[in-house]
């Protein structure tokens, strides 16, 4: 069997597998979906092997193609430990910065950080994206980001792979949101178990917020978590909340500047949240350990606190 497969269209075919259809992994790898298509058509006739079938309006892998998936997500660890070594070498803080980060952090705290360095490196080029830590770990893990900035609750830890490393920023207690005209509006303090009869907004199914309400409330007595707005902005939620809606559960970051119509009731017992950014174990590139000082830099030179 004679063919030589190039990095180029297995790097398409591993954001394919991904993300599960051929535009998502356009608009992630920045090219067209027809230049995706083709590369997927050329793959499959150098290894004479169908990789993908039809599932609704994405794909999924056939078992070809979930064995050469395995083995592309070997090689692009290699290849991304191979471009970090390159680049420890050259010292040079310059090129793309690949971030993932929760919303709320991503409002909050980066702007600031990447003003910051790239005022003072005018060749680093950062990219950033929103998105859950279930989502974006195993794109850092891959080497499709260089650093997420995750969140993680305390009664609800994030899962983080092996492999990478993860330093705290800042811990923030969670407050209870609800409308002006709510019962509990002029309480100083919530019971969480006095929660059991609310109707809330929270961040999608399968997100870590999300999660940790549901087995908050159902530690603390609720057998029916109802949730009936499903929406991942804190913002939006709140908006929710001004209504008259929904009730939320909220950090602090992401809860101030607190809109007209809503009110910030403290829970007891308390419950805090940590952001934290992770990065790769191994061997960090420049632009990597700039991000990371910058952003301990920025929270310990006073950005927690104006939060």
């Amino acid at each position: 069997m004679n063919y030589v497969l190039t990095w180029d269209r297995l790097r398409v075919f591993a954001a394919v597998a991904q993300y599960g259809s051929v535009r998502a992994a356009a608009e992630a790898l920045h090219i067209t979906g027809p230049g995706v298509s083709q590369h997927l058509r050329k793959l499959e006739k150098e290894t004479d092997c169908q990789l993908l079938e039809r599932d609704g309006r994405g794909v999924r892998l056939t078992h070809a193609g979930r064995v050469l998936a395995d083995s592309v997500q070997e090689m692009g660890a290699v290849a991304a430990r191979a471009e970090l070594d390159l680049a420890s070498i050259r010292g040079l803080i310059a090129g793309p910065l690949r971030i993932g980060a929760v919303a709320s952090a991503l409002r909050s705290m980066v702007p600031q950080v990447l003003q910051t360095l790239t005022e003072q490196h005018e060749r680093l080029k950062p990219e950033v994206r929103d998105g859950e830590a279930v989502q974006m770990l195993p794109a850092l893990r891959a080497g499709q980001l260089d650093a997420v900035i995750l969140e993680s609750w305390t009664h609800w830890p994030a899962r983080v792979p092996p492999g990478i490393r993860t330093t705290s920023l800042i811990q923030e207690d969670a407050l209870l949101a609800v409308g002006e005209r709510h019962p509990l509006a002029a309480q100083e303090s919530v019971q969480l178990a006095d929660l059991r009869e609310e109707v809330w907004a929270s961040c999608p199914p399968g997100s870590d917020p999300h999660e940790a309400l549901v087995q908050l409330l159902r530690s603390h007595g609720s057998t029916d978590v109802e949730v009936r707005y499903w929406v991942a902005d804190y913002a939006t939620q709140l908006q929710l909340v001004a209504a008259g809606l929904a009730t939320a559960l909220v950090p602090r970051m992401a809860a101030l500047p607190k809109p007209g119509g809503v009110r910030l009731v403290r829970c007891t017992p308390a419950v805090t949240r940590t952001v934290a950014l992770a990065t790769l174990q191994q061997a960090e590139a420049p632009p990597v350990r700039a991000f990371v000082a910058e952003m301990l830099r920025a929270v310990h030179g006073g950005m927690s606190r104006a939060l």
